[in-house]
């Protein structure tokens, strides 16, 4: 565990590195779905940089998430309404906006042959690079965020933060679709996938400096309940087990590393029921889903996950209309049918397989037979859940407590799900 010492001292001696006097800067951070000590690098980067720079700016990595509100930015970073008008009145906080053409601008095209080559032949599309236009604003970018394994590009972090966290909607898309048509069971947890080669190539396309400071959060008791998150003023420690600072591929390949090590439990059998219990910053089901991303290589066939989440009531509050028309189904229910879902959107088609998981599709009978169950115990009510192809269960009808303890008996309670990796111990597949 690092201290906030030493947090401080990587700080400094990250950002010593340019000379910043008269300059603007603009930090990108990510928003209330990713756990990391935001506060404290929010306090560290001000003491550091308030009074030398011309601007000193955060834009949140929303992707197609909610925005947030006031109070929302304000719990993010750590400070109260009172210093937001007072001490922070300069600081400008913004939230993306992937949805507005207006916010948006163009940074050049990745055409079909580079396309092809960087996935390996899986597709061979030409793709329109667009991102947030604040950051030619500024003369240094700053990407401040965690690393956890992650279902679309197999660990967050690094780039990610710029495609798709602030950029427009054709990268969101195609990279999404990208990762699930190699499917989120064989992506998930692997350092190199094509995923990120766009990533990375869609980043060079951003003609500005870029410094990343990519952390590496601690979980505690190994089942990851958190253990300093929103650092208290008189802990010591940081809440981290790593940072790493550089530009945004070498901190992303060190902290993925480092992330490989901790964030992932690898388990000799699989198990037949999972039950993870999502926490309150999952607010609709589009990113509490990871429930099921993070446990869905352990599970055996047949089995079930169970996404215990009481409060939440939405299965997307950006997304929901569309989510509800398809449902949720695996890949290939959507590749042998491809005709009829072309024009659905990448990300949201993603979603939908990423969530229902592998099976298989047989379009001359119609049968689609899936791997695993995957059941609701959240405030969306029976009707809903079955509609969109997903089991249903009282939450008030679960007894936490039987759950625990019982994983020799193939049961995994998941105390606070979605950011602990569970997988079996054998060799990851090759990915592209």
């Amino acid at each position: 565990m690092l201290s906030k010492d030493e947090v401080r001292a990587l700080i400094a001696r990250g950002l010593a590195g340019h000379e910043l006097a008269g300059k603007r800067v603009l930090v990108i951070i990510p928003d209330g779905t990713r756990s990391a000590p935001i506060p404290l690098f929010f306090r560290y980067f001000h003491e550091e940089l308030w009074g030398r720079v011309a601007a000193l700016d955060y834009l949140v990595a929303l992707g197609t998430h909610q925005p947030m509100s006031e109070d929302a930015l304000n719990r993010l970073v750590g400070i109260s309404s009172e210093e937001r008008a007072t001490k922070y009145a300069g600081v400008n906080i913004h939230n993306h906006a992937w949805d507005d053409p207006t916010a948006l601008a163009p940074l050049g095209v990745i055409s079909a042959d580079e396309i092809a080559a960087l996935t390996g032949g899986l597709m061979a599309r030409s793709v329109a690079v667009t991102a947030n236009r604040l950051i030619f604003d500024y003369d240094l970018l700053i990407i401040c965020g965690p690393t956890f394994p992650h279902e679309v590009v197999g660990f967050s972090g690094g780039n990610k933060y710029f495609f798709p966290g602030i950029s427009g909607q054709e990268v969101i898309n195609f990279t999404h679709w990208l990762g699930a048509v190699i499917t989120s069971n064989v992506v998930i947890g692997t350092q190199q996938t094509p995923v990120r080669a766009v990533i990375d190539r869609a980043a060079g396309m951003i003609d500005r400096p870029k410094l990343c400071f990519s952390m590496v959060v601690a979980l505690g008791g190994g089942h990851g309940q958190e253990s300093a998150l929103y650092v208290s003023e008189s802990a010591p420690s940081s809440g981290l087990n790593g940072l790493f600072v550089g530009t945004p591929e070498q901190a992303f390949a060190a902290a993925a590393q480092l992330s490989s090590q901790v964030h992932i439990r690898w388990v000799e059998k699989p198990f037949r029921s999972v039950l993870s219990v999502m926490p309150p910053m999952y607010d609709d089901l589009w990113t509490a889903a990871k429930g099921m991303y993070k446990v869905e290589p352990a599970v055996a066939d047949g089995g079930e996950v169970v996404i215990y989440a009481p409060r939440l009531a939405e299965i997307s509050y950006t997304h929901g209309r569309a989510i509800e028309q398809i449902g949720y189904h695996c890949r290939d229910y959507f590749l042998k049918q491809w005709e009829q879902f072309k024009d659905v959107p990448g990300g949201i088609l993603a979603h939908s397989t990423h969530l229902r998981g592998l099976g298989t599709y047989n379009d001359r009978t119609g049968e689609e037979r899936l791997r695993i169950r995957v059941t609701l115990a959240t405030g969306i009510g029976r009707e809903r859940c079955e509609r969109v192809n997903l089991g249903y269960l009282d939450p008030s009808a679960i007894d936490v407590a039987q759950w625990e303890g019982k994983e020799t008996e193939g049961i995994l309670f998941v105390p606070r799900a979605g950011e602990l990796l569970y997988r079996l111990k054998k060799r990851l597949p090759r990915v592209g």
